[in-house]
């Protein structure tokens, strides 16, 4: 299934972000999250690369295996770091290979030790030159995603040049946006906005990342740029020590953000899970409890395992 298929289709998306895991342990706790959180029948799943695009090999497993084995509609994250085009070419072909229909356009972090982006020889300098390359070789037979980001792009000084960044990979082919992490909604809303008013019309999926770690959550934010509204940060401080406290506090907070977002029209939500499920699907069933989200399995899924 084409994502952007679904999304044209009416209900909102709700999808799981997962990362490739580095040790067996990892391994047992990330088949166990897809199972759980592939019990909610999300619309979708993405697999992340690693750092500097460190983990190319078990990203392209992991989708694969996620697609033909649990059923689960699979999105590969793809990066321009560290690849040439033919190199690039070969990861695509070896995914539409197994089935896999939709990709996350990204430039990539720079690798560990490296303070700036720099394109291999033969490489891409940005997303939106890897939109284009995709669509040359696929066509429309990949549903290509790409990423927004609300509070801008850490890397860019200017919310103005941040949107003609985000409009040239539009323009290059991108069918829908998914949005880095934010905890206040007003500034997506705000950016959905502006988008709008600059002729981006695909789908803007916001990124949500239920907290459930003080010091992890204040790392992520640090790192890519999203501000934590200050009455959070206040309570996440109190609470910093009490970890069922910072869960519950998060969950609560991550849930009305979602219902606030769906109620006022965005097109689904895109989970960051962090490879756990226990936050993600509380929030998942108390907005089920309301009405908010139903179930996306297609019916050939209803057959296939539910993990890996």
């Amino acid at each position: 299934m084409l994502i952007r298929d679904f999304l044209a289709s009416g209900p909102p998306s709700i999808s799981f972000e997962f990362f490739p895991p580095k040790s067996d342990e990892a391994v047992a706790q990330l088949e166990r999250t897809i199972s759980e959180l592939g019990e909610l029948e999300p619309a979708f799943v993405s697999v992340t690369y690693g750092a500097g695009g460190s983990t190319r090999e078990k990203t392209i497993d992991i989708v694969s295996r996620i697609k033909k084995e649990a059923g689960i509609e699979a999105m590969a994250h793809l990066t321009c770091v560290g690849s040439s085009r033919e190199e690039l070419g070969s990861v695509l072909d070896r995914l539409a290979a197994a089935g896999v229909e939709n990709v996350l356009a990204l430039r990539g972090d720079p690798p560990k030790g490296q303070s700036t982006f720099t394109p291999v020889e033969g490489g891409f300098r940005n997303a939106d030159e890897l939109v284009v390359f995709i669509r040359e070789k696929h066509g429309k037979l990949l549903c290509v995603g790409a990423a927004a980001y609300p509070e801008k792009h850490i890397e860019c000084g200017n919310t103005a040049v941040d949107l003609e960044n985000l409009k040239r990979k539009v323009n290059a082919g991108a069918d829908f946006l998914i949005t880095q992490l934010f905890f206040d909604n007003r500034p997506y809303w705000e950016f959905v906005e502006r988008a709008r008013g600059v002729g981006i019309t695909v789908p803007i999926i916001p990124g949500i990342m239920p907290i459930t770690n003080a010091s992890q959550i204040e790392r992520f934010t640090m790192a890519c740029g999203a501000t934590l509204p200050f009455k959070l940060a206040d309570q996440l401080n109190k609470r910093r020590h009490d970890t069922a406290a910072v869960m519950q506090l998060g969950v609560a907070h991550a849930t009305l953000q979602c219902i606030d977002l769906l109620t006022g029209g965005a097109p689904g939500i895109h989970f960051y899970t962090l490879n756990r499920s226990t936050a993600t699907r509380d929030i998942f069933n108390a907005l089920r409890a309301i009405g908010m989200v139903g179930n996306h399995k297609r019916p050939e899924a209803a057959q296939a395992q539910s993990a890996l």
